[in-house]
């Protein structure tokens, strides 16, 4: 079994799952930091130069998996790898989110959608031109809601 580190932690106004914004960058409105541990922190060298990342986390507060969920966007079961539910056989998130600044062990964060206490297992900078990818087909997401008028709720707890 692979054995990972928590690298830091996040820090959010987002206290409780309920009510979350339920993407990062160009939906959400959240500030928050991410607080480095002491062993990591040389490898914030150089982020501030980059205006996004991937904030790779573990999903503590959910429990339990499931191989069909409702997604916040629609009202029919799906595969759970056809979604973006935090229910998932490996409690790992993914989220883009906006560097505002790098303040020491502190990188400050906007449009965050991350729950207040949550490890992190990762940081990866967001390239436009590796990450860029114009979507030729968008599966049951082309006839979903719109994700800037949804808020999380307490189905995936």
């Amino acid at each position: 079994m692979p054995e990972f580190n928590y690298i830091g932690k996040v820090f959010s106004e987002f206290k409780t799952i309920e009510n979350m914004p339920i993407q990062g960058a160009g939906i959400s409105k959240g500030n928050g930091y991410i607080e480095m541990f002491e062993p990591y922190i040389d490898g914030l060298k150089d982020l501030e130069g980059f205006s996004h990342c991937y904030i790779i986390f573990h999903l503590h507060k959910v429990k339990g998996a499931t191989l069909h969920v409702k997604p916040f966007l629609d009202n029919n079961l799906r595969g759970v790898f056809a979604t973006r539910s935090p229910k998932r056989p490996n409690a790992i998130g993914l989220s883009i989110v906006k560097i505002d600044s790098v303040q020491n062990n502190r990188v400050i964060l906007n449009e965050i959608d991350i729950l207040d206490g949550t490890p992190i297992l990762d940081i990866k900078p967001y390239i436009t031109q590796f990450d860029e990818i114009t979507s030729e087909k968008d599966g049951w997401y082309e006839s979903g809601m719109n994700p800037k008028n949804i808020l999380s709720d307490e189905r995936f707890k």
